[in-house]
């Protein structure tokens, strides 16, 4: 899978998970759906360590949730990995963002995908231009 701006990608944060046996199958395998879960997780801390944490913006009025999620597992992650979660602001358009990430562990890329979110109004549930505020922010 080919990211599209991930090379080009400026914000950028790091952080890490550790696998625990409830995220595993019987053969020690993560369960493929906790991929998307550390997605969240380093998009929520690349958020706040921009100074944009998410209850902060849905105070705001906007909400952005996923409207498209992907990604390729190159390798499992294993039970008592400490995986890296790599995320990094891709595009940004008038109404959607898109969010890449990579996970690694054991010294090898795991697991690369991405995440697009459109802006919502509280106000209607319909799609939004991204404020200016949020998109200073992001920046």
């Amino acid at each position: 899978m080919e990211l599209e701006g991930w090379e080009a990608a400026i914000v950028r944060g790091l952080t890490q998970v550790r696998v625990y046996f409830s995220d595993t199958d019987q053969m020690g395998v993560v369960y493929n759906g906790n991929y998307l879960t550390w997605f969240e997780i380093g998009r929520t801390e690349l958020m706040r360590d921009r100074g944009l944490s998410y209850a902060a913006v849905e105070g705001r009025g906007v909400s952005l949730p996923v409207t498209e999620a992907r990604f390729r597992v190159r390798r499992p992650a294993l039970y008592d990995d400490l995986v890296q979660i790599e995320t990094r602001l891709g595009r940004v358009r008038t109404r959607d963002l898109t969010f890449l990430y990579k996970l690694h562990a054991r010294d090898q890329l795991l697991v690369e995908g991405e995440t697009t979110h459109v802006a919502v109004g509280k106000e209607g549930g319909t799609a939004i231009r991204i404020p200016d505020w949020l998109h200073e922010g992001l920046k």
